[in-house]
């Protein structure tokens, strides 16, 4: 008779025979010059093998994730060396590392954000489009998993940002939200105006949202651009999806870029919504996302899955015997 120990192993692989594989992220580059993708890991889940990197036009590249990792990714755009210090920098998106890694930092707004919270195993994932802490280029996220939503802003809201809300030009070019270009608890979604029902779309969130319908627009924006997909999946992150909108520039000479410098504001159109979200909130919310109709088709065939598993039925069902005898 075998040993009950190896026999408790062996029941112990059955039960536990699927194990979870990372994900791949695809960064596609369809605007007309480089840009810098930008990754920030949230609390609690490690860095990725890179935090940015350069992404010519017209080529992509793939980063894997664990299972049960949470954080974004964003393009930075017209970044160069300075002459003088050395130091790496970009018109919008810029982390402030002084390099092409971020190494643990954020997007300075105004940036479009892709985000992220992959399942720990056969649970789900959650990914949005962000317009939250404004917008710098169109962003697309397509699952590669039969069922599930793609989402994002293929619409340049550069050429539609109100004179209020917008920064910089050419390169540098940009629309800040609501909150950052006011600061008022209104479109902030603090204070007072700090939860659901107090904080509704302002005249500036709702002009997002109308452009990019399954963007979050501001902070209590969940019910329409939160998306899930049975976890295991990889997906596709497009910067500028229609190529034929007008593309950020990259120019190599730091002193020939435009600042992203903010305006002066004026008096805002509405002061029923705002929009910000503490860091790593939209977490929090994305308990109210949608989710898919149809299953996902998950890794692997279900063949070799079937097939596995009845290998190790086999080899149990020859334990049981030996045990018998």
């Amino acid at each position: 008779m075998l040993p009950f120990s190896l026999l408790f192993f062996l029941l112990l692989l059955l039960s536990h025979g699927h194990v979870a594989e990372p994900t791949t992220f695809t960064f596609v580059n369809k605007c007309g010059d480089t840009v810098w993708p930008g990754i920030l890991s949230n609390s609690g889940s490690a860095p990725l093998a890179s935090t940015g990197f350069s992404l010519p036009s017209s080529t992509s590249r793939s980063i894997q994730a664990p299972a049960g990792w949470s954080g974004r990714f964003w393009a930075r755009t017209a970044c160069a060396l300075d002459p003088s210090s050395g130091a790496f920098s970009c018109l919008t998106g810029d982390c402030g590392s002084g390099q092409p890694e971020c190494n643990g930092a954020g997007a300075a707004p105004p940036a479009t954000l892709a985000e992220f919270t992959l399942a720990s195993g056969s649970g789900l994932d959650f990914y949005d489009v962000s317009l939250v802490d404004g917008y710098n280029l169109p962003v697309a996220v397509e699952p590669r998993s039969a069922g599930c939503a793609p989402t994002g802003c293929a619409t340049d809201l550069n050429q539609v940002c109100p004179a209020e809300l917008r920064v910089g030009e050419g390169g540098g070019a940009a629309c800040r939200s609501a909150c950052e270009a006011f600061g008022t608890p209104q479109y902030c979604c603090s204070g007072a105006y700090g939860s659901p029902g107090t904080c509704q779309p302002s005249a500036y969130s709702a002009a997002f949202k109308a452009a990019c319908p399954k963007s979050y627009s501001y902070a209590y924006d969940d019910a329409t651009s939160t998306f899930t997909c049975a976890g295991g999946g990889d997906y596709t992150i497009t910067f500028c999806p229609d190529s034929s909108r007008s593309q950020k520039s990259s120019s190599s000479d730091p002193s020939s870029r435009t600042p992203a410098t903010q305006a002066t504001p004026s008096t805002p159109k509405s002061t029923t919504g705002g929009v910000m979200l503490e860091d790593d909130s939209w977490l929090a919310s994305m308990a109210t996302g949608e989710t898919s109709s149809s299953p996902p088709r998950r890794r692997g065939s279900l063949l070799q899955q079937s097939s596995l598993f009845s290998a190790f039925v086999s080899i149990a069902c020859v334990l049981l015997n030996f045990i018998v005898l």
